[in-house]
């Protein structure tokens, strides 16, 4: 009697822990690794404004009809300490030159690369074909959003004086 019931639990146990071996993910892990409609693909009709808003953490950015020229300087200080490592206005360098980056890409898509540029190269297809063109990743520099608006101020004072 005492044999039947150590080879019954030893069954039952031998049976539970190959259920819980082969179980494979929980609920949650399954949930989150599960493609969803627009998780990693947008739809090809996204406009990249679109996209951006929902990649980044800028949803949209109040422009003025005029340039604050304070708040251009203060971007054009930090545009030099954190940018012309790697951009220049008028050539391109290691990445794109900027000097016209505001008549060709809007302001919340700059505002999230300077903000989440992980994320924007991850999912948004205008920055995997940047980096696909250039070789290279854009560094996550840590702005502020107030430091990444006085620098997308200062692009547009570049664009508008040239």
């Amino acid at each position: 009697m005492h044999l039947n019931r150590v080879t019954t639990w030893s069954t039952i146990l031998l049976l539970t822990l190959t259920l819980a071996a082969c179980g494979g993910r929980s609920g949650t892990e399954a949930e989150s690794a599960a493609p969803t409609a627009n998780a990693e693909r947008p739809a090809a009709s996204q406009d990249p404004e679109a996209l951006a808003a929902e990649i980044g953490p800028v949803k949209e950015v109040s422009l003025g009809a005029q340039i604050d020229a304070a708040l251009a300087q203060q971007g054009q200080q930090l545009f030099n300490t954190y940018c012309t490592a790697c951009h220049r206005l008028d050539e391109r360098f290691i990445g794109p030159a900027l000097g016209d980056v505001t008549q060709r890409r809007g302001p919340v898509y700059l505002m999230n690369v300077m903000l989440n540029p992980n994320g924007m190269i991850q999912r948004h297809p205008v920055m995997k074909q940047l980096v696909e063109e250039y070789g290279t990743l854009m560094t996550d520099m840590g702005l502020t959003e107030d430091q990444a608006r006085a620098i997308l101020e200062y692009l547009r004072q570049v664009a508008e004086t040239n």
